[in-house]
């Protein structure tokens, strides 16, 4: 597309570098092409000494175009294929030159650097499938065929999912006319048409994922985390579907937060790995990602700034236009597909919500513990100061107005209780209960009818950890 654009614009052919090691010669060509015929033209192709040991690919076009306009949809693209291809490093210049030589204010420079060392598994070549193959599809497979070649070999040798006895069985349902030893020379248009139309009735094996080189999970994730730098993201990959015959695989990425991401619903759309920028509204992704009722997953569209990612790959895009920029939700396939991927970002989203909102509660249950520690400790150090006790708490009240037990004593095993309940809560989990524990720092007798009560949170295993941590030095007793 960039060289018909620049053929359209200037004229002027493309030059390409490319080098596949340090070891290796650098590739020079010049290439043109014949927009009537849709023929390449080599004008230059040579091989040079790589002196700079530089391994990579250089593309450069000269084309026509209005950057004040399209500054922002430039940049918007150049990000987008960041994202999809992290482990390429590529930038981005434009200069903007004066009649006196001088570089104008709106010269930009941008950088993409690699992020991922992994490449995406390669297309692997393979047959059709008979469900996507139409009319004409079917007459020049015939005709690159030699005459003699069997209708029987050219079912079984020419289509996947087709073996021998299926295609027997196909010759059966053909009818009068076709037979095992009946050659391609010998097939008509009629013939043809009746091939095609029993194609389309019959529903074969699904073909597999091998043709198809998606990005992955892992180079999407890295791609997200560099450009956006979200709070949190989660990814997944859909299995393999088929469309009209051909597989397609969805990829998606649900993110939270993040670096030039505005509040409500971000959507970034991929196909075949490459970013679809218009027309965005109409698109499958846009509108199920605004049918997901994000609430359900802790999630809320005027505070969060969600990221939602979409990448479809297949051997046919159903685009609609003939500007191929967005696919519409009328395939109904990849429209399930599309929102399966999305629930299941959504779903390992929402754990971890609740996980982080479970670790904030915890440390503000902590926080608030702790701010009334220096009260309570007061309290226990007036109570043991100032009340005569029974006999049983005479050792406590004389270690108290001796000096041996202060208040610092009180705040120290009142933090650390806090802080061991924080622990054990952390590994157990939350607990159901609602129920509280009383602990009393001292008996009731005859000369005092009422005793300091302590409160304990759910699930604390008080003969344990009090009596360990608090009760051995205070000497409290429990009733």
């Amino acid at each position: 597309m960039a060289l018909i654009w620049s053929k359209m614009s200037t004229g002027l052919p493309v030059e390409v570098k490319t080098s596949r090691g340090p070891n290796e010669k650098i590739t020079h060509c010049i290439l043109d092409i014949d927009i009537a015929r849709n023929n390449p033209n080599a004008l230059v192709h040579e091989k040079l000494e790589n002196a700079d040991q530089w391994r990579g690919t250089e593309v450069s076009v000269t084309i026509v175009g209005n950057w004040t306009t399209y500054r922002a949809k430039v940049i918007q693209y150049m990000r987008m294929m960041a994202i999809i291809t992290p482990y390429a490093h590529f930038s981005l210049r434009f200069v903007e030159d004066h009649s006196d030589g001088t570089t104008g204010g709106r010269s930009l420079f941008l950088n993409y650097g690699r992020r991922s060392e992994t490449m995406p598994s390669p297309a692997k070549e393979v047959k059709h499938h008979p469900s996507s193959v139409d009319q004409l599809l079917i007459k020049q497979l015939i005709s690159e065929l030699d005459p003699g070649t069997t209708l029987l070999k050219f079912l079984t040798r020419q289509f996947t999912s087709i073996d021998r006895a299926l295609a027997l069985g196909l010759l059966k349902e053909l009818g009068e006319g076709f037979h095992e030893t009946m050659v391609v020379k010998e097939i008509d248009l009629n013939k043809i048409r009746q091939i095609h139309r029993l194609f389309q009735q019959i529903r074969f094996k699904a073909p597999d994922g091998s043709c198809l080189s998606p990005a992955g999970e892992y180079n999407l994730r890295l791609g997200i985390m560099k450009e956006l730098q979200p709070m949190m993201v989660s990814t997944f990959a859909d299995a393999t579907g088929v469309y009209e015959g051909h597989p397609f695989i969805v990829e998606a990425a649900v993110s939270l937060g993040g670096a030039n991401v505005k509040h409500g619903i971000n959507v970034f759309r991929f196909a075949n790995r490459i970013p679809l920028l218009f027309e965005g509204g109409n698109d499958v992704a846009t509108k199920t990602a605004s049918s997901i009722k994000w609430s359900n997953y802790k999630i809320s569209l005027n505070n969060d700034r969600i990221g939602v990612f979409c990448s479809i790959v297949s051997t046919k895009i159903p685009f609609k236009g003939t500007g191929k920029e967005y696919i519409a939700d009328d395939a109904d396939e990849i429209k399930r597909s599309v929102r399966r991927a999305l629930h299941q970002c959504c779903v390992q989203l929402k754990v971890k919500l609740m996980r982080k909102a479970a670790l904030k509660s915890k440390a503000e249950r902590k926080k608030q513990l702790i701010r009334y520690v220096p009260d309570v400790a007061n309290c226990l150090m007036t109570f043991f100061s100032n009340v005569v006790s029974p006999s049983e708490s005479e050792e406590m009240t004389k270690q108290v107005k001796t000096g041996r037990i202060s208040q610092t004593t009180f705040v120290e095993k009142l933090t650390s209780y806090v802080e061991l309940v924080d622990r054990e809560q952390m590994l157990d989990g939350p607990d159901e209960s609602d129920e509280v524990e009383m602990i009393k720092l001292c008996s009731r007798g005859d000369a005092l009818s009422y005793s300091p009560v302590v409160l304990f949170g759910p699930g604390t295993d008080v003969t344990s950890c009090v009596r360990a941590q608090f009760l051995s030095s205070l000497e409290m007793k429990r009733v």
